[in-house]
């Protein structure tokens, strides 16, 4: 996390858009962080909100429909091959396939929330021939919600945490560490909420569904 701070720091809305962007292409790139950390920076004064979200949804809807682009163009082989590539087993890789086909549009933009899931929605879309129109607006959709809502997440924790952490007299460098680990402490109980809810969700409705 430190070394995402140092990148988005110095390089600003470049790193945010360059590592949003390759996320979004297929590219096992840490967006949410970048984006968590550009949060934090435009809590402390560093960065500007309204250019954060904007160059982030921009990045973020460019890169999924290129990724939709290449997996329409190079279809469900191209796509499974390069599920090995990053380590996504067949099992799991036919797991997303079946979630995106099932759902479609609505299947995209839930993909948007989902680690994993979220930067191999644009590729299997378009290896399973979903309407252009349609990705393009659930991606858009999807965008627009959750980049604002996972940089608010980091400013809002920056914002509501530094009140207690004055009280332990932190220096400005500890303070914040702590911001950031209270952020990833805080996405890490909602990611594994949401897992359990889509486990059991999975359990009730039976093996052959995702």
């Amino acid at each position: 996390m430190d070394t995402l701070r140092v990148l988005v720091t110095h390089w600003g809305y470049l790193a945010i858009f360059t590592g949003v962007l390759l996320g979004n292409l297929g590219i096992p790139v840490p967006e949410s962080s970048i984006l968590w950390v550009a949060g934090f920076l435009v809590w402390k004064g560093r960065l500007a909100l309204v250019p954060v979200l904007l160059v982030g949804v921009v990045a973020a809807v460019a890169g999924d429909n290129c990724g939709y682009w290449v997996g329409r163009r190079c279809g469900g082989a191209v796509v499974n091959r390069y599920g090995g590539w990053v380590c996504l087993t067949p099992e799991r890789l036919d797991r997303m396939r079946q979630f995106v086909h099932r759902y479609g549009p609505f299947g995209v933009f839930i993909a948007r929330f989902v680690t994993g899931l979220r930067f191999m929605a644009g590729p299997l879309a378009g290896s399973l021939g979903l309407p252009p129109l349609a990705f393009f607006l659930a991606n858009v959709l999807g965008a627009v919600c959750y980049v604002p809502l996972t940089v608010g997440t980091a400013y809002a924790v920056g914002y509501g945490f530094r009140r207690y952490a004055k009280r332990f007299l932190l220096g400005e460098d500890t303070l914040e560490e702590f911001l950031l680990l209270g952020a990833g402490l805080v996405i890490v109980l909602l990611l594994t909420r949401q897992g359990i809810r889509h486990l059991r969700k999975r359990r009730a409705q039976g093996p052959s569904d995702v």
